[in-house]
């Protein structure tokens, strides 16, 4: 499998290269160079989750792992489920907070570090640098705690996370450093870049990210859509219509890339929160970002999201026009109100599952099939969705235990020379 940086097209890599690397110069993302479509859909829908997703996986990785060895990689991986709900007549959740971390992010989280174990030589330095405005620390943390040769600090948004996301990826220790920064999570994913145009620090510590930009976790995201078509009533789809959640816009790129491969989606809609750049674009065509606004739907809160510019390259390639993406934007009070009509209608769901429910109900013709993805269990924002129904929810043995153990984060400033001073600790 080879990839190109979309900055830089003469710039091309293996897999095992864009794994370990996870940018390319210039900050470019990576992209395959040849979109592989899937014979017999019907037929692939029949196979388990595991057996499915290697197939898929092998289709872009190619040559490169020996499918044993990919299938391998996905058993370890993808050890939970992917349920399908239905919420009403003809409208249906993709439940994604059954891993780990109760997040759609440990598919990605822990296939990138079955990824990296795969490429890596026993040898190897490897410092994973990732921001996050939620679910990704947690999801990375716990792929990666205790793997020999692997270093991982984390940056977060201090204060603009739930205290329990946070308590679930800051408690660990080890082989795991947090860092909360005094600033936004677009300051965060700033400081990664930063980091990743210092060749020196680079090649010093062995940086790589496991945010959406690397495109092993992007590569898992595809399998669960899959899982979720294969689960729907067959007449279903024709006529499927997919909302989703999106802040950095990695679970749109990959919902994108399965339909390239063949998955039988009609089209995709874009719900954000009150940072809705992406849905002012497809409306006015001007690429404008705002400051970004704190919201209950905080994993969310994204302006500049890293993962568009693959999203506008595989339209163009496919020739898809932009305009076939369904868009819409929601308030902090429309998603409380959503939230408690999904629950006097029956269905216990959160913020961000909120917002793509309500916008698909917004834009579902007669007719069609409608699925939004649900990406984290609301006890993970007990103390908002507490609120907004006002009563109590029950708490996961997981999130119970973390929230009973003590932070461990460091406290930095937005500052560059701050964050290397720390990546340079970790390797001592």
């Amino acid at each position: 499998m080879k990839l190109y940086n979309l900055k830089e097209h003469q710039q091309q890599v293996s897999f095992s290269q864009a794994v370990r690397q996870g940018l390319g110069r210039n900050q470019g993302l990576f992209f395959p160079s040849e979109l592989p479509e899937l014979g017999d859909i019907d037929a692939l829908l029949e196979l388990d989750f595991v057996s499915r997703s290697s197939k898929i996986l092998s289709a872009f990785i190619g040559e490169e792992l020996a499918s044993e060895t990919v299938a391998q990689m996905v058993e370890n991986a993808f050890q939970f489920e992917a349920p399908v709900a239905q919420v009403k007549e003809g409208v249906y959740a993709l439940e994604l907070f059954h891993g780990p971390t109760l997040a759609f992010k440990d598919f990605g989280g822990r296939f990138m570090a079955q990824s990296l174990a795969a490429v890596t030589d026993s040898d190897g330095q490897i410092t994973i640098l990732t921001a996050t405005s939620g679910d990704t620390g947690a999801a990375v943390a716990h792929a990666f705690y205790g793997m020999d040769n692997i270093k991982v600090v984390i940056l977060y948004p201090k204060g603009k996370i739930s205290p329990l996301q946070e308590k679930l990826f800051c408690t660990l220790g080890g082989n795991i450093t947090t860092v909360a920064v005094n600033g936004t999570f677009d300051d965060c994913q700033a400081l990664v870049k930063q980091a990743f145009d210092d060749a020196e620090l680079r090649e010093d510590v062995g940086l790589n990210s496991a945010n959406s930009i690397n495109i092993s976790r992007l590569m898992a995201q595809i399998c669960y859509y899959f899982e979720a078509v294969a689960q729907l009533p067959k007449a279903a789809r024709g006529e499927l219509v997919v909302s989703v959640p999106s802040g950095n816009f990695g679970n749109l790129t990959a919902g994108l890339l399965a339909k390239s491969l063949g998955l039988p989606v009609k089209r995709f809609i874009v719900a954000t929160n009150a940072n809705d750049t992406v849905p002012r674009y497809l409306e006015t065509g001007e690429w404008s970002p705002n400051a970004t606004v704190p919201t209950i739907s905080n994993a969310m809160d994204v302006s500049e999201p890293n993962n568009w510019p693959r999203i506008e390259e595989l339209c163009q390639l496919k020739g898809w026009g932009l305009n076939e993406l369904g868009y819409g934007s929601v308030t902090d009070q429309q998603a409380a109100e959503t939230l408690r009509d999904m629950h006097n209608e029956g269905y216990l769901c959160e913020p961000h599952g909120a917002i793509a429910y309500r916008v698909l109900n917004e834009q579902l013709r007669d007719g069609e099939t409608g699925l939004f993805l649900c990406t984290a269990h609301p006890a993970k924002f007990i103390e908002v969705v507490e609120e907004i129904l006002e009563q109590k929810i029950d708490l996961p043995a997981t999130l119970a235990k973390h929230g009973a153990m003590d932070l461990l984060s460091l406290e930095r400033d937005k500052d560059f020379e701050q964050l290397k001073a720390v990546l340079y600790s970790v390797q001592r």
